[in-house]
């Protein structure tokens, strides 16, 4: 069955070919280093990731890029508050990102951009811009002229006549158009822009509006424009016209509307052809969101509630579906999660029992084995259906509790599929860790690391410290990444 995917750009489901027929192109539009890394984050993270995987099930080799925007005006707010500039603050929420993306078990992107290391790209990029007639500068700034674009609009469906001005209302003089964006911005951040986004502990905002990065460029020291950074970034390491974009549906308008039109601009190629996005988790009918306060963080969730049971919560809607976040339906996938667990663990008990035979053969058994591994694959087929796929793993926990209760002979082929079954479907799929691999084990694990950090710090304490950097070479010879912090060491099992 060929894979179907609904395309954003066209609101239409269409067969889904690829540019080249042995691999795809992804890119996600990542987070910016300003917040933690919310629940709404971790879903739109996880169905990305099970995309990236369900390619590599139906044999595609999978270019994933994902940016970190490390530039912005939110990020300069937190000065004072969990670093002293805006790249202190950057890294240390960028160092967070990558921890829990750890802990959910996601595939590795294979490139995480930053916009601090790809500026001179952004400015070859807009300098393009104004060459083609597509930008002008304005005041040291310079601006993205939307008129001059016929498909603008394209993707959220407005009229250009129709839309609202764009950036802040102090650069609406310096515009042509009140919906002109800004590709490069003229000087540092401006105090009163940040004074609103800042929390407690962060420093005033003269102070912190100090430490914001700036660059030379040809209309003079300023910043990117943040629509420009994901075309950038992603045409630099994925080139010119990519297979699939993804994004949140809060970032069609205007962030992936403008990378567009700029992308498109510059290149003169199409930019993505296939653009897919996420739903938002919703919280008493509210959308989750850092700016609402309303969020829980993916690293408490994880801690809570484990890996396995926010994935299963994620993965039983569709990727374009607004899911409510709330005890009850952590609840619903905790049970579903025991469910597909439990189902594992007895069909693994059977086939490694006394009573799984080779000759024995049940064909109702198999079939409905080999019934739940299509229609997994039916339903991941027709735009990444979690929720239908989900359902047909727990079908096949259903079959096998029932088949292993109502025999006392069992078919070891039959069982072995169902195994395999759970292991390619939920496992290598949907990425559950199937067989405890995220249990007591691992708990113990971490706590010996933990009090071998601490003798660690008490050796560094008193003076040992090629004792301490030997305690930290064998943690590292066994897999576990050590990062000495501010706030102390912490690691990372590889």
């Amino acid at each position: 069955m060929t894979l179907h995917v609904t395309d954003t750009l066209t609101g239409e489901r269409e067969a889904f070919e690829p540019a080249n027929d042995d691999e795809v192109l992804l890119y996600l539009c990542g987070l910016t280093t300003s917040d933690p890394a919310h629940v709404g984050h971790a879903r739109t993270w996880t169905h990305t990731d099970v995309i990236h995987r369900w390619l590599e099930y139906l044999g595609y080799d999978v270019r994933h890029v994902e940016n970190f925007t490390d530039v912005n005006e939110k990020i300069v707010a937190r000065v004072g508050e969990v670093g002293d500039d805006e790249r202190e603050v950057a890294r240390h929420y960028v160092s967070e990102f990558l921890e829990v993306m750890r802990d959910l078990n996601l595939r590795r992107a294979d490139v995480y951009p930053r916009v601090s290391e790809h500026v001179d790209v952004i400015v070859e990029m807009v300098e393009t811009l104004i060459e083609k007639g597509y930008a002008y500068e304005s005041e040291g700034s310079v601006y993205f002229d939307v008129a001059a674009f016929d498909g603008y609009g394209k993707l959220s469906n407005q009229d250009v006549d129709e839309m609202e001005s764009q950036g802040n209302p102090d650069e609406r003089s310096e515009k042509r158009n009140p919906a002109d964006f800004a590709l490069w911005k003229a000087g540092g951040v401006d105090p009163e822009e940040i004074a609103d986004h800042q929390h407690e502990g962060a420093a005033p905002p003269e102070e912190a509006a100090a430490e914001a990065l700036t660059w030379d460029s040809p209309w003079g020291e300023g910043r990117p424009g943040w629509h420009i950074e994901c075309s950038a970034m992603s045409t630099e390491h994925l080139g010119e016209t990519f297979d699939i974009h993804v994004a949140g549906s809060d970032l069609v308008f205007p962030h992936n509307e403008n990378e567009i039109a700029q992308s498109e601009c510059a290149t003169g190629q199409t930019f993505a052809k296939y653009w897919l996005h996420t739903g938002m988790v919703q919280v008493e009918d509210e959308k989750m969101s850092s700016s609402l306060r309303n969020f829980t963080t993916a690293a408490d969730a994880v801690a809570e509630f484990g890996a396995d049971v926010l994935r299963t919560f994620f993965l039983s809607t569709v990727y374009s579906a607004d899911p409510t976040f709330s005890e009850e339906t952590i609840a619903e996938a905790e049970e579903r999660w025991e469910r597909l667990e439990r189902g594992y663990e007895r069909a693994v008990e059977a086939a490694d029992s006394v009573d799984a035979y080779a000759r024995v053969e049940h064909p109702e058994f198999r079939e409905a084995v080999a019934g739940a591994r299509a229609e997994f694959e039916a339903a991941m087929n027709d735009d990444f259906n979690t929720r239908e796929a989900m359902a047909a793993l727990l079908d096949l926990a259903s079959e096998v509790n029932a088949y292993v209760d109502e025999r006392e002979e069992y078919d070891f082929a039959a069982l072995k599929d169902a195994v395999e079954a759970f292991e390619d479907l939920g496992g290598d799929v949907f990425g559950l860790s199937f067989g405890g691999s995220e249990g007591g084990d691992v708990s113990i694990a971490e706590d010996l690391i933990e009090l071998v950090l601490d003798v660690r710090e008490e050796e560094r304490a008193a003076g040992n410290y090629e004792r301490a950097d030997e305690l930290r070479d064998e943690l590292e010879a066994l897999g576990v990444e050590v990062q000495d912090t501010d706030e102390g060491p912490s690691f990372r099992i590889e």
